[in-house]
């Protein structure tokens, strides 16, 4: 799953370099935080997170033949 969110982010944004995807597994779930450049921030989200909805079903999708859910969250940098 990490590496379908890094592929997705990276055809996204303009500075591809700076994306990274972190995986925490918190029992049957796995969080995946996305992090971008700070100018990239608003074309992974998209206008009314239309762009993080669809990432956020696609990753859904291929987590389904597992038992585990995943959640993606989009984090600032910090």
């Amino acid at each position: 799953m990490k590496e379908l969110v890094e592929v997705i982010a990276k055809s996204l944004v303009d500075h591809p370099e700076e994306v990274t995807v972190t995986e925490e597994d918190k029992g049957r779930t796995y969080v995946l935080k996305l992090r971008v450049a700070d100018g990239d921030m608003g074309k992974v989200i998209g206008k009314q997170g239309r762009i993080a909805k669809a990432i956020r079903s696609v990753v859904k999708a291929a987590a389904s033949k597992t038992d585990k859910k995943v959640v993606v969250d989009i984090v600032d940098n910090e």
